[in-house]
């Protein structure tokens, strides 16, 4: 099995030494690289195939949210995980839109660190507990204050069958999870994906999960 390439993007040397020492006892990755800051980003990128970026928010002379929308334009098929200290929804939803596959605390333990690095490689989602508990905090707040407005019908474009995968990937099921509850191929759970992004008009799993508690889906 090819190993997964991963890079780290953090302004404190300490973190970038310790991240790597742990990453590197696991057979199945290669870091690739470190940077500290924005133009060490694109260097590594450049120099180097990656297929994860770990993204600090806080990064010298910019931030990882901007860092983030500029590095997914370049390069869309780098998996970028938000690792901060910022858990605070305004911080994840922006990451997320930004379009980074995941986003993680860095209180996290070393098995869901591997575990959302291993998701994310493959294209799936990760969120850790704590930071899904905040996202679906935040959107229930919005739909809330959308219910207080005068209410119109409730119309959907979605198949049966979509809705049945968009209920699924709200509860944050792997595409690999999907396809065995529903009997269909992973191949397949990919395809109704992209069609629910392209259907909803929305850019990535956040913008799905808000649709679902919009809609009452979950």
């Amino acid at each position: 099995m090819d190993q997964i390439k991963v890079a780290i993007a953090d302004d404190h040397k300490i973190i970038r030494v310790g991240l790597r020492g742990l990453l590197e006892r696991e057979a199945d990755i290669e870091v690739t690289g470190e940077a500290e800051n924005e133009a060490g980003v694109f260097k590594l990128v450049e120099k180097a195939p990656v297929d994860v970026m770990l993204m600090d928010i806080d990064l010298g002379d910019s931030n990882g949210i901007n860092i983030t929308r500029t590095l997914k334009a370049k390069y869309p098929n780098i998996q970028v995980l938000g690792l901060t200290m910022h858990e605070e929804s305004d911080y994840i939803i922006q990451m997320l839109e930004a379009g980074a596959s995941g986003y993680l605390l860095k209180n996290a333990g070393r098995e869901e660190l591997l575990a959302a690095i291993r998701t994310a490689a493959k294209g799936d989602s990760y969120f850790s507990h704590k930071v899904s508990a905040t996202l679906l905090q935040a959107v229930t707040k919005q739909k809330e204050t959308a219910t207080s407005k005068p209410k119109t019908p409730i119309q959907t474009p979605l198949s049966d069958r979509e809705i049945e995968v968009l209920k699924l990937i709200a509860e944050e099921y792997s595409n690999g999870e999907i396809a065995d509850k529903l009997f269909i191929s992973i191949r397949t759970v990919d395809t109704h994906r992209r069609n629910l992004l392209e259907k909803l008009q929305v850019k990535n799993t956040v913008g799905l999960v808000k649709y679902a508690i919009e809609k009452g889906i979950i």
